[in-house]
């Protein structure tokens, strides 16, 4: 081990020590590392996908029947939170407005069956 590393570890721990006003035990110091390492983790999965999604949209640009999965996927990339609030209501009203018009065809049914019946 080169004597760098040792030191830049030392001083590492130096300033979480003064952070949290203490040294921190091993299983602290590993929980914190764990955390960093799963945060790293997430952050590079996200970039991964926010990549994919970017050449998915090119794709879908060049293609012209495409170009609303386009425009949806763009609206996505540029406003994920919003997007995602869209998705959600407007899928629970296509649910909603799916049943409402089952029952209304069902009950058109059975009063068709009992005029003619």
């Amino acid at each position: 081990m080169d004597p760098f590393s040792s030191t830049d570890k030392l001083e590492r721990e130096f300033k979480q020590a003064q952070q949290f006003g203490r040294w921190l035990s091993d299983e602290e110091r590993l929980a914190l590392e764990e955390e960093e390492t799963q945060a790293l983790r997430v952050i590079e999965q996200q970039r991964h996908r926010r990549e994919r999604l970017i050449v998915l949209t090119g794709i879908c640009i060049l293609i012209p029947p495409l170009w609303g999965l386009a425009a949806a996927l763009s609206f996505y990339l540029l406003f994920p939170e919003t997007a995602k609030r869209f998705a959600l209501i407007a899928g629970s009203t296509l649910i909603f407005v799916l049943i409402l018009s089952i029952l209304i065809f069902g009950f058109l049914v059975l009063a068709v069956a009992n005029i003619l019946f």
